[in-house]
């Protein structure tokens, strides 16, 4: 009896320990060196942050720097809440496990597990955009976003960015804005001759309608770059055209990138459909309450008015063109940022579309190997996929 005990409670501390391998290693959080003396700060006055786990072997002059998502802070009021968080202070920020995208074991991220692996931790509000010189004494809040960005840069440029072979900007969410929006500014700090591409997940946020018929997200998003002086460090190809508020929407600003961009992103995007189709101004009743916290209890009305989002998202994204120097992963998930997760990145069940994962996907599309580019059909048509399911206390607003 007391062997069995035993064998039971050693088969149960193997099956702990393979999870924690496959949640992946254990990275530092460092402070970005002289930040505070160049103003590049988080909202709370403290130095940026980001971890960085070293390459190795053949990978070693390649890098992946992948941005932290988070939301954004449209207002004093959003900004006071995020200060003391670690969305708002690096005072808050802890060591994190790399996994997927940014794991170290080959079976897990096949084709980039030995390059430098960087994640820059989120700390101001504005996808890095922002930048107002002066900081009001009582509230005390740092509107530094882009000087944020520089300056990690900076740093990492110092530490042998600046010699890579091979390079990719990534970030899920608002990281995953911040792909789109930096882009081709991270191309230009590196090498010419390298191979620099960009891949944002969740990132492809949409100017739809809600179901209200009213433009929410516009409005916040207008008030994100109000409130940041985000206007002077959007794309000025876009900025040129359209007003900077538009210019926070990936659709306005995807045709003009000239780096290669492969865009993950899940056209049922579950964070946007309950906070740019479905947010609670939009629905009093809260009628919508059951579906968006599982989509498999939504109604074939509230699917159908699903569909109609999924054909708007597949427009904005189209902008990215054909060239096959642009790839996308656009699968019909009920899902939000995809490539930080082992089971959705690569795995054995992982989401596939044409048979392929999204890890294999980008791996074959980085080097070349092949191009992709496909659209999923409607839900539920994919089985393999992995439907979020929500509960109260993680169900996201803005």
């Amino acid at each position: 009896m007391e062997s069995a005990r035993i064998s039971k409670w050693l088969n149960l501390l193997v099956c702990v320990l393979l999870l924690l391998k496959a949640e992946g290693s254990l990275v530092p959080l460092t402070l970005v060196k002289n930040a505070e003396s160049k103003g590049a700060v988080c909202l709370d006055g403290s130095p940026p942050a980001y971890h960085f786990d070293n390459g190795f072997e053949e990978g070693i002059k390649n890098w992946i720097v992948h941005i932290e998502g988070g939301g954004w802070c449209n207002n004093v009021e959003s900004c006071l809440y995020r200060k003391d968080s670690r969305l708002g202070s690096s005072k808050q920020m802890e060591d994190l496990y790399f996994s997927a995208i940014l794991s170290n074991e080959q079976e897990y991220n096949p084709d980039f597990y030995n390059w430098n692996r960087v994640k820059v931790r989120y700390c101001d509000g504005s996808s890095f955009t922002g930048d107002v010189e002066e900081v009001d004494q009582t509230t005390n809040l740092h509107f530094r976003g882009a000087r944020i960005f520089s300056a990690v840069m900076e740093e990492l440029l110092a530490k042998g960015l600046e010699k890579a072979e091979n390079a990719i900007l990534s970030g899920c969410s608002a990281g995953g804005l911040t792909t789109i929006l930096h882009c081709d500014r991270f191309k230009n700090l590196l090498p010419s001759e390298a191979n620099v591409k960009c891949v944002p997940d969740a990132g492809y946020f949409v100017n739809v309608e809600d179901i209200s018929g009213t433009h929410f997200i516009e409005k916040f998003y207008s008030e994100v770059v109000s409130t940041h002086g985000s206007a002077k460090n959007l794309p000025s190809s876009c900025t040129s055209k359209f007003s900077p508020e538009l210019c926070f929407f990936p659709q306005y600003v995807a045709s003009h990138i000239s780096t290669p961009i492969f865009v993950v992103n899940a056209a049922y995007d579950s964070w946007q459909i309950q906070n740019i189709f479905v947010p609670g101004s939009a629905d009093p009743s809260d009628s919508w309450h059951s579906c968006k916290l599982d989509i498999s209890n939504c109604s074939p009305d509230q699917l159908s008015k699903m569909q109609d989002f999924k054909s708007e998202f597949e427009k904005a994204v189209s902008v990215v063109g054909d060239s096959s120097s642009k790839g996308m992963f656009i699968d019909s998930c009920y899902a939000h940022c995809q490539t930080e997760s082992q089971e959705t990145w690569y795995k054995s069940d992982s989401p596939q579309l044409a048979n392929t994962t999204i890890a294999k996907a980008v791996g074959d599309w980085f080097y070349g190997r092949s191009s992709f580019r496909h659209v999923d059909c409607n839900y539920p048509c994919n089985p393999s996929c992995q439907n979020r399911v929500f509960d109260l206390k993680d169900h996201p607003g803005i």
